[in-house]
Formats: C-alpha cells, sequence, structure tokens
C-alpha cells in the first residue's frame, strides 16, 4: 500500500512540469495583447488622418495662404492696440523691430519690380522709356577722363564756349543706340492695334461681336459657301 509521500511526491513533478508551459502562454498571451492594442492605435491614428486629409481637400486651394494672412492680420491688429494703450506710434515700433538684413533685402526687391500699368499717356510713356535708358547706362570713367582732358576748360562750357556740336560718339556708343532703336521697332511690330473701318465692304453684320463671328466663319467656311454665296446674289439660287 502506498503512503501519502509517495502519493504526494507525483503532483509536485507535475506542477514544475506545467509551470514553463504557463509562463510561455502567459508570455504569449501578453504579446498578443500588445500587439493588439498597437492595432487599434494605428488603425485610429489612420483614421484620424484620414478625416484631416479629406477636410484639407475640401478647402479652396489658397487656404494655407489665407489662413497664414488672417493670422498675421490678428497678430497686427493686436500689437496696434498695445501701441495705442501705451500711446506709441505702431509705424515706429514696427520698424524698430526690423533688422538691417531683413531692410535691404526688401529694398532690392522694391528696386526690381518694374510694374507695366500699360499705355495712360504719353508722358508717362516717354518717362518710363527715359527711366529705362537710364538704368542701362554704364558709366565709362576711362573715357570721362580723356574726354576732360581732351576739352580742358570747354569741359564745363559756359556761355562763351563753342564746344557744342565737336563731339564724335565711338563705335561702341552707335551700336548700343542701333541695338536699341532696333529693338524698340521690334516691340512696336508686335503691339495690337484697332483695325481701320472699310468703307466699302459688304455690312452682312448687326454689331463688332457678329462681325468677328462672320469673320471667323468666312475664313473656316467661306470657300465652301462662296458658289451659295454667289447665286444667292445674282438671284439664281435654287
Amino acid at each position: 500500500m502506498a503512503t501519502s509521500a509517495e502519493v504526494v511526491a507525483p503532483s509536485g513533478e507535475e506542477e514544475s512540469a506545467e509551470t514553463p508551459a504557463a509562463l510561455k502562454r502567459e508570455e504569449r498571451l501578453r504579446k498578443f495583447r500588445e500587439l493588439h492594442f498597437k492595432r487599434n492605435e494605428a488603425r485610429k491614428l489612420n483614421h484620424q488622418e484620414v478625416v484631416e486629409e479629406d477636410k484639407r481637400l475640401k478647402l479652396p486651394s489658397n487656404w494655407e495662404a489665407k489662413k497664414a494672412r488672417l493670422e498675421y492680420e490678428l497678430v497686427v491688429d493686436q500689437k496696434k492696440k498695445e501701441c495705442a494703450e501705451r500711446g506709441e506710434d505702431y509705424n515706429r515700433v514696427k520698424l524698430l523691430e526690423i533688422s538691417a538684413e531683413d531692410a535691404e533685402r526688401w529694398e532690392r526687391k522694391k528696386k526690381k519690380r518694374n510694374p507695366d500699368p500699360g499705355f495712360s499717356g504719353y508722358a508717362e510713356a516717354q518717362l518710363r522709356q527715359y527711366q529705362r535708358l537710364t538704368r542701362q547706362i554704364k558709366p565709362d570713367m576711362d573715357n570721362y577722363e580723356r574726354q576732360r582732358e581732351e576739352c580742358g576748360e570747354d569741359f564745363h562750357p559756359t556761355s562763351n564756349s563753342l564746344i557744342h556740336g565737336t563731339h564724335v560718339p565711338s563705335k561702341e556708343s552707335i551700336d548700343r543706340m542701333v541695338d536699341d532703336v532696333e529693338k524698340q521697332i521690334e516691340k512696336r511690330s508686335k503691339y495690337s492695334r484697332r483695325r481701320a473701318y472699310n468703307d466699302d465692304a459688304d455690312i452682312d453684320y448687326i454689331n463688332e461681336r457678329n462681325a468677328k463671328f462672320n469673320k471667323k466663319a468666312e475664313r473656316f467656311y467661306g470657300k465652301y459657301t462662296a458658289e451659295i454665296k454667289q447665286n444667292l446674289e445674282r438671284g439664281t439660287a435654287v
């Protein structure tokens, strides 16, 4: 007959044998729960990104620029209120915050700009051409000094000087003038002007828009309808 010690001994061996398997199972379950949690987190983040992307796509194309502009205007309004409360001039405070490098960069950008408002008058067009030509002038100090030595006191003429008409321009100066004139002629040739009205042309329109349409139709279909038009004019159309 087995003793109590012999009966208990096998149960202890079984517990020691099951412990590593239980630990491995718990470890696998823990990793599975972590993966499940990470998958849910990734799904949640992906859904949020999809919603945000859908919102961005539904916004206007220039929404970011408008938003930045509105935020900037709010900041400016807030600074203006603060300056008004302190009794300061906002423009002066703003200039104090601008660095020398930014000021120089803005000044260079301002000089590069050449707005073309179109033809508004002959005086404005002449002034713009004068400014364009003066910007192209590159001082030649060697030639300046040479002319100064040749002319002597007459280099700065007075009412008694007879230097007028004695200057002969260099070949480079003449070539530069010719190139500029040719560029002006080429530019003028590209201008569009209002076509003159022809009194002898047939009136087959009721307004200018209809006249343009008739010209386009004649250009594309005129050769096909020439015989029909001639028959209508002669009264021999069938």
